[in-house]
């Protein structure tokens, strides 16, 4: 009995392998874009950007990336935010986490933009938990 126990509250780690070619950087619309570019700009880190459109109806992409600490988080947000507006006329339809600045997310329907401290994308694991999306090759210069 005591050896069903033990087997049962093992972890196992289950790993996907998809044999499918990520989606290409530039087909990605110019908004999607410029938010990885502004990231990228405000030295966010671990960048992943999944294609969902086969497995979800509510959006297209995630963009995933981190701050060392509150303030790049903030800063990464903010500069996503001002340029889409200001370059490309497209407005958030909702910001949550802003001020704690644990998990921020920017919700642009098409797009959704989330921004973790260290902790936090550890602790979510979106990557992980959206683990059959297509991942997006982005370019080595970011």
């Amino acid at each position: 009995m005591e050896e069903i126990q033990e087997k049962s509250l093992q972890r196992e780690a289950v790993t996907t392998e998809t044999d499918t070619v990520p989606t290409p950087f530039a087909d990605l619309d110019a908004d999607v874009k410029l938010a990885i570019q502004c990231a990228a700009d405000k030295k966010g880190f671990d960048m992943v950007v999944l294609d969902l459109r086969e497995i979800a109806s509510f959006t297209e992409f995630f963009v995933i990336a981190s701050g060392a600490n509150q303030r790049q988080v903030q800063a990464i947000a903010d500069d996503i935010n001002e340029k889409l507006k200001n370059d490309l006329r497209t407005k958030a339809i909702r910001i949550e986490g802003y001020r704690s600045a644990e998990w921020v997310l920017l919700d642009y329907g098409d797009f959704i933009v989330h921004i973790f401290d260290k902790d936090a994308r550890e602790m979510y694991d979106l990557t992980r938990l959206w683990g059959d999306a297509k991942r997006v090759a982005l370019p080595s210069n970011l």
